[in-house]
């Protein structure tokens, strides 16, 4: 019994790992094309570590692998590679489907701009402060 249950926390654990991964990877591919990342020389690394953590931060689940979270993290990847989709159409329907509804996708829309923002700004904050020998 306590192998059974180890092994389904392993599988738990690896697919959890691995949905995180695809996410932070997309949003990775989404700041390297951004031009306001560039515009202002921010790492694409840097922001793309902070536009996870935020966005996570604000998507349904209590916690890391939380399968709501999981859940979210597999639809915020779908849309954020929607460009690649075959039938774009179809993928917004199945989206739309996978959030909830209409109104669940536009709020995980939000979410992700609002955290794009967010992080933007504060990047943006931290270049321009001066430095010790500035000052």
């Amino acid at each position: 019994m306590k192998k059974l249950l180890l092994l389904s926390l392993s599988a738990l654990l690896l697919s959890g790992c691995s949905d995180k991964k695809q996410f932070e990877q997309a949003v990775l591919d989404q700041m390297q094309l951004e031009k306001d990342v560039k515009d202002y020389k921010l790492s694409p690394e840097r922001m793309a570590k902070c536009v996870v953590d935020t966005t996570s931060n604000r998507m349904p689940g209590i916690f890391a692998l939380d399968p709501k979270r999981l859940t979210a993290y597999r639809n915020y990847t779908k849309w954020l590679t929607l460009s690649s989709s075959q039938d774009p159409k179809k993928t917004i329907d199945e989206l739309n489907k996978d959030f909830g509804s209409p109104k669940e996708f536009a709020e995980a829309r939000a979410n992700y701009t609002e955290s794009q923002m967010d992080c933007l700004s504060a990047l943006i904050g931290e270049s321009e402060e001066p430095t010790k020998d500035e000052k």
